[in-house]
């Protein structure tokens, strides 16, 4: 893992920024408020942004200039957070250490033998249908996890030349995607799906099965090297800060740990396909969490009472396709409305930052009315239509409307 002379320098001088940005006192009152949304307690609806167009965010300060593929990563992740803290912060919170990520293989769905087949369109893709008999699903089966230590100690050692003096550094372990549907859909495509569930829901009941037994089978393999991540403090965009559960640590078992989950398809499905082609097979994964955010794109608010049957949910996602009235009336009290603006609203030919207003007070007046705890995650952005200052005054705006609550 060489580092020449030149990349060590851009490496302590990012850490020295990055550092510097996490240790503002700001940032702990943050913190603060965030543990008190978490704990069902909100002072303010708390707002993220995350997954962001960076292709049209160009500017000197993103350029990565580390070849090394490993450390070029963290490079990439320093200078996207001192980005993000810098031009569009709102509630977002740094570690006070550098996250480095532990060599632990065998945890994704292609190390269960599903190998997708995809021909993009332009920006698109169409996916191949590659389980469409019953010899197909042997080419589901468990992995072995792996965690290369002695990887592991070059990865610290270099850490230590690069980082000791400026700060600490922390190993970030495995982080479980459990939104199987999603995997599914990839291996047969979306349309495929909606027509197997129709006429061979037996065949996709068998999908499901197996997929669910690697899962578990994965988890456990976790649980016996305590190789969970419980060192970042995101968990699907969302900071997970938590007095349940513990922050910070290198090593953890599921129990510790946050997962996530969801069934974006399932938009186009009734409430009972929901209720028996998912429901049963997270549960039996998320009982061996500590803490699950559950939901992503799809439409939920006409089927939240199927949430409440999935153990240790937290937190559930609003997306631009439910009614977020009906959601915020319907949600139990016991979970965090993780509302999702619509990222269409930067995409438009003219920036309308009063439509921009309206849409988040519309978000905070449903969640007032119902005394729900809100949290407003930004998130899958296409596009800015070039104008990266979309996204500042985008945050500027949030900030703004959510101190006024």
């Amino acid at each position: 893992m060489m580092l020449n002379a030149n990349e060590i320098a851009v490496l302590r001088e990012l850490a020295t920024k990055y550092t510097a940005l996490a240790a503002h006192p700001s940032q702990e009152k943050t913190r603060q408020l965030w543990y008190a949304l978490n704990r069902r307690d909100m002072k303010k609806p708390m707002v993220l942004i995350n997954q962001m167009p960076w292709r049209e965010l160009s500017c000197p300060e993103l350029v990565c200039k580390v070849e090394d593929r490993y450390w070029r990563r963290v490079e990439n992740w320093l200078r996207q957070s001192i980005y993000k803290m810098e031009h569009l912060p709102v509630d977002m919170v740094l570690t006070p250490y550098i996250l480095l990520s532990r060599p632990i293989g065998g945890c994704s769905v292609r190390d269960y033998g599903l190998i997708y087949e995809v021909k993009r369109i332009g920006c698109s893709q169409e996916f191949t249908d590659v389980l469409q008999t019953e010899e197909d699903l042997e080419k589901i089966h468990k992995s072995t996890v792996t965690w290369d230590r002695a990887r592991e100690e070059e990865i610290k050692q270099t850490a230590h030349m690069l980082f000791d003096g400026i700060c600490e550094f922390r190993m970030k372990g495995a982080n479980l995607h459990c939104g199987i549907w999603d995997f599914v859909s990839f291996a047969k495509s979306v349309t495929n799906c909606y027509l197997d569930l129709y006429d061979r829901p037996e065949f996709m009941h068998a999908i499901m099965r197996r997929l669910t037994d690697c899962i578990l089978d994965t988890i456990d393999q976790l649980n016996a090297i305590k190789g969970f991540d419980i060192a970042s403090t995101l968990t699907h965009c969302s900071h997970n800060f938590t007095d349940e559960l513990p922050i910070g640590m290198d090593e953890a078992t599921s129990d510790q740990a946050w997962a996530m989950g969801m069934a974006q398809l399932f938009t186009s499905v009734s409430p009972d396909i929901t209720e028996e082609f998912e429901i049963p097979y997270l549960q039996e994964i998320y009982a061996k969490f500590g803490a699950v955010y559950y939901g992503c794109c799809e439409r939920l608010d006409d089927r939240l009472e199927l949430i409440e049957k999935l153990p240790n949910v937290r937190k559930v996602s609003c997306s631009p396709w439910s009614n977020r009235e009906r959601f915020a009336e319907r949600l139990s009290k016991k979970y965090i409305m993780s509302n999702k603006p619509s990222p269409a609203l930067l995409a438009t030919d003219t920036f309308d930052e009063q439509l921009v207003r309206e849409d988040l007070r519309r978000t905070m007046d449903a969640a007032k009315r119902y005394d729900v705890p809100l949290e407003m995650i930004l998130k899958d952005i296409s596009t800015v239509r070039n104008d990266p200052a979309r996204l500042w005054r985008w945050a500027e705006i949030a900030a703004e409307e959510t101190a006024n609550f």
